[in-house]
């Protein structure tokens, strides 16, 4: 079957209700892999991913063992393959809100009014990369105009980059990228003038220092040739860094009081994330995350292995759960309720083999 064939398969009809064990919201690196643990476990998972992958702009992933120069959607339909090959559902549509329900578990609603209810939830929604408001910068992104050194340093070795300083970590974002290039230019742009020291570093590493805003790029055959300056100079180069304010794309999780965190490098705000726990548990009973939604850092590699883990301690919390009611059954006298539940349990068990 494939990932296309398993997400019409999966389809969610408008108006039904349909109970998972997990269901995870974002079926990026963090949220398939989650996806992948809890399907070998043997749980009831559904995906629901919008479509809108972070990486989409670019055209490889790096880093990745065994992966590396992985057109990213070559990546994520390998990754919906397995999580289908094991029984886990997938689904395109976009998570309007998602609240706990009074019978227990959670009531997840889609944009075109379907409903899905789950006992667990795994929210690996990432963020949303808020560029400096620098005319052409956002055509060029993921292309020439470039956030990570470790994602895409090696594919703009030895070329003419420049460095677009917004905030208190320019110099160092320039001192890194030197790794890369002999050749490396900082544009202050809306940066702190460096210190004393600082100078003294970038001079070492004959780094180059201009002064002023940045205005604009300039293009030649669909390629980056120069930034351009505010009093009209233009500088060659061939690859322009800039670091955006990583906004975490958490709105469907403030239904639940789960609210982002500012982080700040310096007293300067980067981005805000959900805090969590070292396994993605946050601070809601039965809720965990994954990936950039937690973690602003997290390249596609560190995505996917906190999805790992997530999906781990899920089942653990759910096993913990099964037992629970198991050995609550065991010692209370029959009851109506208790032979619904013993048969949903015992139906469940069948559907998954058990």
């Amino acid at each position: 079957m494939t990932a296309e064939e398993g997400q019409t398969a999966g389809a969610v009809r408008t108006g039904t209700r349909r109970r998972h064990d997990v269901v995870v919201v974002g079926g990026g690196a963090a949220g398939l892999s989650g996806a992948l643990i809890l399907a070998r476990a043997r749980r009831s998972v559904l995906v629901i991913d919008d479509g809108r992958p972070r990486n989409a702009p670019a055209a490889e992933v790096h880093g990745y063992l065994s992966s590396d120069g992985m057109p990213p959607s070559q990546l994520l339909a390998t990754g919906r393959a397995e999580v289908i090959g094991y029984g886990g559902e997938i689904v395109t549509g976009r998570v309007v809100t998602a609240g706990r329900r009074d019978a227990g578990g959670f009531l997840i609603t889609l944009g075109d009014g379907s409903t899905v209810t789950a006992d667990r939830l795994l929210v690996t929604t990432g963020l949303v990369d808020e560029l400096p408001d620098v005319p052409g910068l956002a055509e060029r992104w993921g292309r020439e105009v470039l956030h990570c050194p470790y994602c895409h340093g090696w594919e703009v070795r030895d070329q003419p980059i420049g460095v677009l300083g917004t905030g208190p970590m320019a110099v160092h974002q320039a001192l890194l990228w030197r790794q890369w290039s002999r050749d490396v230019t900082l544009f202050l742009h809306t940066a702190p003038a460096p210190t004393g020291d600082q100078r003294e570093q970038l001079a070492a590493r004959d780094i180059v220092v201009v002064d002023g805003k940045v205005t604009g790029l300039e293009v030649a055959d669909d390629r980056l040739v120069g930034v351009r300056l505010a009093d009209g100079r233009v500088v060659a180069r061939s690859a322009l860094t800039t670091t955006p304010c990583f906004t975490a794309r958490a709105e469907i999780l403030s239904g639940l009081g789960l609210k982002p965190t500012d982080q700040e490098v310096g007293g300067h705000v980067i981005g805000s994330y959900i805090a969590a726990d070292p396994s993605g548990a946050t601070d809601v009973p039965g809720v965990w995350v994954a990936g950039n939604v937690a973690n602003l850092m997290d390249q596609v590699i560190g995505a996917a292995a906190a999805g790992v883990r997530a999906g781990a301690a899920i089942n653990a919390d759910l096993v913990a759960e099964d037992t629970r009611r198991a050995v609550e059954a065991r010692r209370s006298p029959f009851s109506a309720a208790m032979e619904r539940e013993v048969c949903e349990t015992v139906l469940g068990d069948r559907r998954h083999g058990l």
